[in-house]
């Protein structure tokens, strides 16, 4: 009876050990799981905080741009001994602020001088891009039903132009909805809406190459992204890394240095686009940085082959559209993504 009680303890024992040591080890899992979570929850914070104040200095960078000269400062000179227009930087390249962010910090600034204006977009121009996006034979049917919906999308009034999309079409689909009727889009993306248009840039970062904000309707091509200049006639890949090679060494400054890379009959196509104007609206991109080649603070003395990826592996930052009009006013933003996709960053794709 004694034995039999002995091992009846012996067990209740044991059943509380096991119990014990499963609640001990939950226990500390549970602390582990919070403190883990804690972790990085402070250092998302932090790196959230360090991405804002990096975003700051980067509008001073913008206001500074609007601020006179002062006398006396020396001015950037490329090999040729020709200075350097500062306000064409702002295309893409990594930059050093004056007030200048935390190291691990990459920053990037697209003035929208550098993109093509939806909102300011001729039919007539529109038609070209979309015979370019369509290729040699396109059918010339497909580029009328194109840009009759591109009107009927835009226009005031509901009624249906022939071959185009109106809102019957419209509401007929899977996840409906009505057309705009209205002269001006709020997104760039809102594009991909109009019909046949998300398949005629299905791989086109459109936000990289189009823009919906300022008056101005010609492309820099100091500042023009490669999304953007992949979209104007005239223009193929080749000519479009020989334009970058040149703008990373000096700036185009009149319309004949650009006919010396471009040929005449592409450049008769190409010039009604140009022009060598600024904006006031900016994409401003922040991200930390990631392992990439030496010269990506630069982004001036690299070498790549004709085949190389991009230096900068990062693909997504945070992102604001903002207008910038004068060096004492703060920006006005109009736009936040903190996922945007960057454009294309990668240095000229020649040898050289």
């Amino acid at each position: 009876m004694i034995a039999q009680q002995r091992g009846a303890v012996m067990i209740m024992v044991l059943w509380t050990a096991v119990v014990m040591t499963i609640l001990v080890t939950v226990l500390a899992a549970n602390i582990r799981l919070s403190a883990t979570t804690a972790f990085h929850n402070k250092a998302a914070n932090q790196d959230y905080a360090a991405v804002m104040a990096t975003m700051h200095k980067a509008e001073m960078e913008l206001m500074m741009e609007r601020m006179p000269v002062p006398v006396g400062q020396e001015l950037a000179l490329n090999e040729d001994g020709e200075f350097r227009i500062p306000a064409y930087r702002f295309n893409g390249q990594p930059l050093t602020l004056n007030y200048a962010a935390d190291s691990n910090k990459v920053v990037r600034i697209y003035d929208h001088a550098g993109k093509i204006n939806l909102n300011r977009l001729e039919r007539s121009r529109l038609q070209l891009i979309i015979e370019k996006r369509l290729g040699d034979g396109f059918d010339p049917r497909q580029v009328q039903e194109l840009l009759a919906a591109w009107d009927d999308w835009l226009d005031l009034n509901s009624l249906l132009t022939p071959g185009g999309a109106e809102d019957e079409y419209y509401e007929s689909l899977e996840t409906p909805y009505t057309a705009r009727n209205a002269p001006e889009m709020d997104t760039v993306e809102e594009l991909r809406l109009i019909r046949g248009f998300d398949q005629l840039f299905a791989d086109v970062n459109l936000d990289a190459a189009f823009t919906i904000y300022g008056t101005g309707e010609a492309v820099n091509l100091n500042l023009a992204t490669r999304e953007a200049m992949m979209l104007l006639p005239g223009l193929d890949a080749e000519l479009i890394e020989e334009i970058i090679a040149h703008r990373e060494q000096t700036d185009f400054r009149a319309m004949r240095e650009i006919g010396e890379i471009v040929p005449l009959e592409a450049m008769v196509e190409l010039s009604p686009w140009l022009g060598f104007n600024t904006s006031s609206f900016y994409s401003v991109y922040a991200y930390p940085a990631r392992d990439s080649s030496a010269d990506q603070d630069t982004g001036r003395d690299s070498e790549p082959a004709a085949n190389a990826l991009p230096d900068d592996p990062v693909q997504q930052a945070y992102m604001q559209v903002m207008e910038v009009r004068s060096f004492n006013n703060r920006a006005r933003i109009y736009q936040v993504n903190p996922y945007a996709r960057l454009p294309d960053t990668t240095p000229a794709r020649i040898d050289r």
